[in-house]
């Protein structure tokens, strides 16, 4: 059978709203802290806005050029976008009422106030008239547009103030008043959450502007001023006939891609007709993309709003720290990592061994070169200025920045000219492909010849998200992972084009065809009578080939587990097609981002870590890296946390035949939060490991038994030993 029925798939873009529908739901789940509850929030405004620069956006290219071919499910882009518009205007309904009948009262329970200006103090009006005329005055610009000005350029995800004025003086001629319209750009300068005097008292700034605006138009009456934004075509589009150009390409495509079509317009719901019109002639927005907001527009601020109230903490989860093994507290890292395979999961184990594996490289002397794939990285990032300084110490560093990372475009190609400054081999990756797999090797000269140590791992070289996002990594010695290492790095970086790694496999050359092997294995031995399974994790599924042969393998009796964060094109239930496929989705406090590869494999157990998801993308146009878990204790650890994550029971969505996510029935069953059970399990290690330290008993002062310039006098031999 060919799978290939429309009705055996879901629309990925219809399945990432359900995703972002059960980021929502932890908005509305009363057993999350309040204040978390109001992150969560904000958190699916970011993900809706990035939906519309980019993958509305494509669509939206498809349908302009007349593109009728359908996807998988049937749809064609004309259709997806239809379905789009009614899901997600359902959605932003359900985040409104979630707000305003939720967690604005709950807020205002406990003593954490969102002013308008009619509720404000006589003290608070006198702070807020000085900070207009002293701070945003100056700044503000106010565009009239009229005959001989023309509607001014609205820049992407920019909040904005349209303006119906009439004159106070009547016209001589006409004996009426003149009506006139402009707009003005709330600056992003400032902070749109503006603190009050006052204990938790806060107004946004575009209620200060608004009421302030008679000082900008004298002369003039303002009859309405509502708020309103665009999301605009960020999908990024660059020509790359030639690899040595990327660089000036990716900084023009920066320059002008703000002036691209308005995927969407938010408006406040009590705008009159009038100025609705208008405002959507002139941004030439469609009626789909138009939607009229019941409360503040971009709910993004609620985050910063979070961030500025005091005395809660008690409704935050409570912080916490990674562990550091005590493998990774050694001065020497590079002798740990030969004696042993050293396993990660961020966050639970903390990212700084990583940052320092790169540090201790950088002033190693036996150091000979540091190679590096580079993705997404901070702004301030420590791993970028150690790289810096092992140029400078002379060692030979080579870094892969992928420039068209998205969004952090900008970021990277500052990264870049910076590291090709201070002396490091930049290479921009391969034409056509993003580099996406998470890659550093470290190459030593040691007194028994060259030695590889490498760091592989499932998530970005980011000290930031390393806090936010679960990824798995792995420090490994391994010679035959070694020489893979280096094959890919002169694949990156030169004219190599290797068809065979000894241990891992690398998209796009042969991720797909190792991962269909491992699932053909599974299917003989399922076909033999034998029992088999696939056990996978990963963020989203959407890749019609790999779906395919997940119902190629349910229908022969394999037993297959996903765990999927985001997308889900698959349907399970289907009798004789996937009724042996059970998905989950576990949507919590940290986002899920590792991904796990599981093969039963008549007992022998393959375990493999990947930087890439089953996504087309990712196995036909990325350049990504699956490796495998070969030391038993690790495969022993990473099988038990799988097992774990499959058991939880308190953030667990479970994928039902009729494409609805429903939480796991929870009766009769203790409560598994698994990203709890695995924060606590980190601080009790801690713990543990802290007090073994304090009460290690500390070796006593011992005197030389000879002096001490016999010893200073001695001949150095040996030095390669230090």
């Amino acid at each position: 059978m060919a799978y290939t029925e429309p009705n055996l798939y879901v629309n990925r873009e219809l399945s990432w709203v359900d995703f972002d529908d059960r980021v929502l739901e932890e908005a509305r789940d009363k057993n999350n802290p309040l204040l978390e509850r109001v992150r969560f929030l904000g958190i699916t405004q970011s993900n809706l806005d990035e939906f519309y620069m980019v993958r509305v956006a494509s669509l939206r290219k498809l349908e302009d050029v007349n593109y009728t071919i359908p996807d998988a499910s049937g749809m064609d882009a004309a259709a997806q976008l239809k379905a789009i518009s009614t899901k997600v205007h359902q959605l932003v309904e359900k985040q409104y009422s979630t707000l305003n009948r939720s967690l604005l009262p709950q807020l205002e329970a406990i003593g954490v106030h969102l002013r308008t200006f009619d509720e404000l103090t006589t003290t608070q009006i006198s702070y807020l008239t000085q900070y207009f005329r002293e701070v945003l005055y100056p700044v503000l610009t106010p565009m009239a547009v009229d005959v001989s000005r023309p509607f001014p350029f609205v820049s992407n995800n920019t909040l904005n103030i349209a303006i119906r004025l009439i004159k106070n003086t009547k016209d001589e001629a006409s004996g009426k008043r003149e009506h006139r319209f402009a707009t003005i750009q709330v600056p992003d300068t400032f902070d749109r959450v503006v603190t009050l005097p006052g204990t938790n008292e806060f107004i946004l700034l575009e209620e200060v502007v608004k009421h302030f605006l008679g000082e900008l138009f004298t002369g003039f009456k303002i009859k309405e001023a509502q708020a309103y934004r665009v999301i605009r075509d960020m999908d990024f589009d660059v020509t790359e006939e030639d690899a040595s150009d990327l660089l000036k390409e990716v900084e023009h495509e920066l320059a002008v891609r703000d002036h691209t079509q308005v995927m969407r317009l938010e408006i406040e719901a009590d705008m009159s007709k009038q100025l609705r019109k208008q405002l959507i002639k002139d941004l030439e927005t469609r009626d789909a993309g138009v939607f009229d907001i019941n409360g503040p527009i971009d709910l993004r601020f609620l985050g910063k709003l979070v961030k500025k109230i005091k005395g809660h903490d008690d409704l935050l989860y409570p912080s916490f720290k990674g562990y550091t093994q005590p493998a990774l507290r050694q001065a020497d890292l590079f002798a740990a990592i030969k004696a042993h395979d050293i396993f990660v999961q961020h966050p639970y184990d903390s990212f700084e061994p990583v940052v320092k594996f790169v540090q201790q490289a950088a002033t190693d002397p036996d150091t000979l070169a540091i190679k590096m794939t580079l993705y997404r990285v901070s702004s301030q990032s420590p791993i970028i200025k150690s790289l810096a300084q092992a140029a400078r110490n002379g060692k030979q560093v080579t870094v892969l920045v992928e420039l068209k990372a998205r969004f952090d475009e900008e970021n990277n190609v500052k990264w870049a000219q910076m590291l090709e400054r201070e002396g490091c081999h930049v290479i921009y990756g391969l034409v056509g492909l993003k580099t996406h797999c998470k890659l550093l090797l470290v190459v030593r000269q040691e007194p028994d010849g060259i030695k590889r140590y490498m760091h592989m791992a499932t998530g970005n070289y980011n000290d930031v998200t390393a806090k936010l996002y679960t990824d798995m990594g792995l420090f490994t010695a391994d010679p035959l992972l070694g020489v893979d290492a280096s094959n890919v790095f002169n694949m990156l970086s030169g004219f190599s084009e290797p068809d065979h790694f000894e241990r891992v496999a690398i998209a796009p050359t042969t991720l797909r065809n190792f991962l269909y092997d491992r699932i053909d294995d599974e299917i003989n031995h399922a076909k033999a009578g034998r029992h088999a399974a696939i056990r996978m994790k990963m963020n989203s599924l959407s890749d019609r080939g790999m779906i395919q042969k997940l119902y190629e393998a349910s229908a022969a009796g394999v037993s297959i587990d996903l765990l999927v964060r985001g997308i889900v094109c698959l349907k399970v239930g289907i009798p004789g097609v996937s009724d042996h496929i059970t998905v989950h989705s576990i949507v919590g406090r940290l986002l899920e981002h590792s991904r796990i590869y599981e093969f039963y494999a008549d007992g022998e157990q393959r375990t493999y870590l990947a930087s890439a998801d089953l996504m087309t993308r990712n196995i036909s146009r990325r350049v990504e890296l699956l490796f495998p878990v070969l030391q038993d204790d690790v495969k022993t650890e990473v099988q038990r946390i799988f097992d774990l994550m499959w058991a939880d029971n308190v953030k667990t969505r479970v994928l039902h035949p009729d494409g609805v996510w429903q939480k796991v029935d929870r009766r009769g069953l203790a409560p598994l939060n698994v990203q709890e059970t695995l924060i606590k399990e980190a601080a009790q290690k801690s713990t543990a490991l802290n007090k073994t330290v304090a009460q290690r008993p500390q070796t006593p002062f011992v005197p030389l038994m000879r002096p001490l310039d016999e010893l200073l006098d001695e001949d150095e031999t040996d030095t390669d030993d230090e």
